[in-house]
């Protein structure tokens, strides 16, 4: 992500990828281990230097100075005390060539290695006095926030961030480390920690280093219930092994990244990795951070109230569309998702919502470049069906790849050519599709989106300019029942009601108690409700719902009954649909309809779902 708000800013509304370990890194190249690596950065700024960009190209938004024993007193260990002013402004002058300014640059500060009193004879203000003087280098080099890791004392860490507070106000991430059992090496367990690193007043508190993946997302459960503060999160890549002489971290990057995930879901704010982390590390946890993380926050157009034009009469909700008359009626209505073609030819589309027609599904729901792939565009292929089968559509039409006059255009021609019913979504951004290179408009988000559909159902342009006839969109927003931040889904979904929204999609449901819960929360949305369903095709179909679709969780049970037929793709097949039944006859009664996906095509999935359950 680009550096364009301050670093705190940044963590409202988005999760912030930190680089790997530099110390093993530089190991890895060759460095014998009783070397100082701080001096690296006069000695051989050049490796330095590659490391950083090695996991700038891995996807890091922050990039570490590499700072962390360059302190008086350990470079004093290698006759480089005088050095010290010089090896930290060389270190942050590195890591902010590298960041440029797209990236931000975190001053790296570890324990002094000394004991600090009651238990050595080094008082706190000697302690304070020698952070201040690493601080100060650091600060003069241009480094954009400060990190203080792998601290075991609470006493030392305060003095540290008193030591930095005294010189500047720039954000603060205060790090304890822990053992094996998530508590602090001195014994204290997670919410301890918390009050004892709140206390210091930093501005970000976590934990680094010691241990692997899994012992650090134990301490991240139990803590982030007791702190409102943002809270980072930096395993080793597993604990190291020694192999011919050579110690070597063997935490997969698959692994790191999965647990990456695992991280976001439970509330990380900042993310990376310590000691063993390299590059491949980093750039697994991207993919989960790209994937997983709330969107930043694009562009919202404010809903404000409007007068229409005198002469304009606005389309009523019942004489919008077929679907919008049933929904009004509160008949059942059933969706089936079909994808667009990658090539020209939308035959098989066309005769697979011809079969959907000929067994009673009201509508078929066209996705808009799902996972920002390069398809027929989704209004073209609405049209044809539309014109061919005599099905309605609902149009999928995501902000990603236009701007606001370009959006406007698309949806003034897509009702001139006969669609009426459109879902607004914000759209997923490039990098989680096949085009990584590829660039993102996002003038506006779903919210806005939904704003300018109900200024032209209005007659007015997003400008406020009459348009002449109004259009009569119906217009329905999507919501994600298992987001990772629900909260934050549920405010948006509360905007998108507030900006005009007349209907409302669910992603794919599987966990029935994770969808009672959300349907507590919306209790005081009046609009209809329509529930996904994906059948599911095989396990690894459900592992990949479960790893790769943002807020998607197949409970294990689930995961269980797929497991058995494992060695079948004709049994898993077979369960997937009992499944899918079994969900829609349990939640039939709370919704107004179901949107099914046809995975891969196979519309057959879908009439074997409806001929199972009745919902007349």
């Amino acid at each position: 992500m680009a550096k364009q708000r301050p670093f705190l800013d940044a963590l409202s509304d988005t999760v912030l990828l930190f680089d790997g370990g530099m110390g093993t890194e530089l190991y890895k190249r060759g460095v014998y281990i009783n070397k100082c690596f701080e001096e690296l950065n006069l000695a051989n700024p050049g490796l330095v230097r590659q490391v950083h960009e090695d996991y700038r190209r891995a996807g890091a938004d922050v990039i570490e100075t590499n700072t962390y024993g360059a302190n008086r007193h350990k470079l004093e260990a290698h006759g480089l005390h005088d050095q010290l002013d010089a090896i930290n402004r060389a270190g942050a002058a590195l890591a902010r060539e590298v960041a440029g300014d797209d990236l931000y640059v975190a001053g790296s500060i570890g324990p002094l290695g000394l004991q600090i009193e009651p238990l050595g004879p080094t008082s706190r203000e000697e302690a304070r006095a020698l952070f201040a003087e690493q601080a100060q280098a650091l600060l003069d080099g241009g480094v954009d926030l400060f990190i203080l890791e792998t601290f075991i004392y609470q006493a030392e860490l305060e003095q540290a961030v008193l030591a930095v507070r005294g010189l500047c106000a720039l954000p603060i991430i205060a790090h304890m480390t822990i053992n094996d059992d998530a508590n602090s090496l001195t014994g204290a367990e997670a919410e301890l920690m918390v009050q004892e690193m709140e206390a210091t007043g930093a501005d970000v508190i976590g934990v680094n280093c010691t241990v692997g993946p899994n012992v650090m997302l134990t301490w991240l459960e139990r803590a982030r219930a007791h702190t409102a503060r943002p809270i980072c999160i930096m395993p080793n890549a597993g604990k190291p092994r020694n192999v011919d002489g050579r110690n070597i971290y063997l935490t997969s990057p698959e692994y790191l990244g999965e647990f990456a995930k695992r991280y976001i879901q439970s509330g990380a704010n900042i993310i990376g990795g310590c000691c063993g982390t390299g590059p491949e590390h980093i750039k697994r946890m991207r993919d989960a951070v790209t994937v997983f993380a709330p969107m930043a926050r694009t562009a919202r157009i404010e809903i404000a109230a409007f007068d229409k034009p005198r002469d304009v009469e606005v389309v009523p909700i019942g004489r919008k569309s077929r679907l919008a008359h049933r929904l009004q009626d509160n008949h059942f209505v059933t969706f089936v998702e079909l994808l667009a073609p990658r090539g020209v030819s939308a035959e098989r589309e066309i005769e697979s919502a011809r079969t959907m027609f000929f067994h009673g599904v009201d509508v078929i729901n066209i996705p808009d470049g799902p996972r920002a792939s390069a398809r027929m565009s989704a209004l073209s292929l609405a049209v044809q069906i539309q014109r061919e089968v005599g099905i309605e559509t609902v149009l999928h039409y995501a902000c990603r790849d236009r701007n606001v006059i370009g959006i406007q255009s698309d949806i003034l021609g897509a009702y001139a050519l006969g669609l009426r019913n459109i879902l607004a979504v914000t759209g997923d951004p490039p990098k989680l599709g096949n085009y990584p290179d590829a660039t993102a408009v996002f003038d506006v988000d779903a919210i806005g989106l939904v704003n300018i559909l109900h200024r032209l159902n209005h007659g007015l342009d997003i400008a406020g300019n009459p348009i002449g006839a109004p259009t009569g969109m119906h217009v329905g927003v999507g919501v994600n029942p298992g987001a990772v931040n629900l909260d934050q889904e549920l405010r948006r979904l509360d905007w998108k009601v507030e900006a005009g929204a007349e209907f409302i999609v669910t992603q794919p449901v599987f966990d029935l108690a994770v969808f009672e819960r959300f349907l507590k929360r919306i209790a005081h949305i009046k609009l209809p409700l329509i529930a996904g369903l994906w059948p599911l095709a095989s396990l690894r179909n459900a592992e990949f719902m479960n790893n790769e679709v943002p807020g998607c969780d197949v409970p294990e049970a689930l995961m269980a009954r797929l497991r058995a037929h494992a060695d079948s793709k004709d049994a898993a097949r077979a369960e997937g649909i009992a499944i899918a039944r079994e969900t829609l006859e349990l939640m039939k009664d709370s919704i107004a309809g179901v949107q099914i996906s046809a995975p891969f095509g196979r519309v057959e999935a879908v009439t074997e779902i409806l001929d199972g359950v009745n919902l007349r």
